[in-house]
């Protein structure tokens, strides 16, 4: 019996800082935009360099199986040297390696994430092998055993995976944790509302909310009953579009601002912790996977599973790799004790 079973990617992250590069901001009418750039044809310095372990599956397994969950993984793995690499690492953080599919055609996924000086991170990413899970390469068995399965963002072809496993996770009272990615939300909210009625939680960022709501978030939006202390309201129509009728909770994270949760009655809104930011990757996949955790461990309490969700976040900007800073449900605790101000604020909608 699996306490989680996480499916998505599996990638080799090489990490490369340089404080030389330039932020460019484009402000538009309606929305603001920011760039990474480098002197165009030039040779640029490098301040740091380093190679990890990441992607969704894998990030999201190694923090679970560190808070204690038993963990199992779906991944697809290429046919190249990182494919040992990774299950040995899997393997050795307590994550049953059983349910991984080998590949004989792709390559293992890569990514080149290149960090600013502000910590923040642009991610080149060849999906390879991530792209390509096929529904008869799922050992469905398996999911059977999970009391969770989480289901992080499926790129290519391996999106078509998703509804069936939407739908397994309903017919045999799986519980189902879901954080899409791009391509499952381009296809519009007609398809992920019907995935929706699936799952028990569902996370995304303000940007992904805004790409399968419609809905923009205007800076010169004012409202007074959701002052900019508080949220803004087009974040609440963003969670109250999403939440619809479904059941789920609806989790939306906005980087320095925080996040959000709506349960259908009452919206949460937790504020970042602080931290040192080295780099922010694998931050979202730390406090989503650790909102799960939390809801499972201390039954379906919202307000601790966002403080838990964003103090791990948190931990994990302070370190230069996706799995990097993991804290434990012990360690969590005594940062949540040493900080007496770290509240989240309830408002009645």
């Amino acid at each position: 019996m699996y306490d989680f079973i996480t499916i998505g990617s599996a990638t080799q992250d090489v990490f490369i800082q340089s404080d030389v590069a330039s932020i460019v901001t484009v402000s538009q009418m309606a929305k603001k935009s920011e760039f990474m750039s480098f002197p165009y044809g030039a040779k640029t310095e490098i301040a740091d360099f380093s190679k990890n372990l990441g992607g969704g599956a894998v990030n999201t397994a190694t923090n679970l199986a560190n808070l204690g969950m038993k963990t199992s993984t779906i991944i697809k793995l290429g046919n190249d040297e990182l494919n040992n690499i990774i299950k040995l690492k899997l393997a050795k953080s307590g994550i049953d390696i059983m349910n991984i599919i080998d590949s004989a055609k792709y390559l293992t996924g890569f990514s080149i994430i290149l960090v600013s000086f502000q910590g923040d991170r642009t991610v080149l990413a060849h999906r390879g092998a991530n792209a390509h899970v096929q529904e008869s390469e799922i050992n469905f068995e398996a999911i059977k055993k999970a009391r969770w399965v989480y289901v992080s963002p499926l790129s290519g072809e391996s999106n078509k995976v998703l509804d069936k496993i939407a739908n397994f996770c309903q017919e045999n009272s799986i519980n189902l944790a879901l954080n899409a990615g791009t391509t499952a939300l381009k296809k519009g909210a007609k398809y992920f509302s019907k995935i929706l009625t699936t799952a028990q939680i569902v996370v995304m960022n303000k940007d992904e909310a805004s790409l399968v709501t419609k809905i923009q978030v205007r800076p010169d939006t004012k409202e007074e009953k959701f002052s900019s202390k508080e949220i803004h309201p087009d974040i609440v129509e963003m969670l109250k579009c999403l939440k619809g009728g479904c059941e789920a909770m609806v989790v939306i994270t906005d980087g320095k601002h925080g996040s959000y949760c709506y349960d259908g009655s009452k919206i949460y809104v937790c504020p970042t912790y602080p931290a040192t930011v080295v780099s922010t990757l694998g931050a979202g996949d730390a406090f989503a996977s650790t909102f799960c955790a939390s809801i499972d461990k201390f039954n379906k309490d919202i307000v601790k599973a966002l403080k838990y969700g964003t103090i791990n976040s948190a931990s994990v900007c302070e370190h230069f790799g996706a799995q990097e800073g993991f804290l434990t449900f012990d360690e969590i605790e005594e940062k949540l004790k040493a900080s007496k101000d770290f509240e989240v604020k309830v408002i009645d909608v």
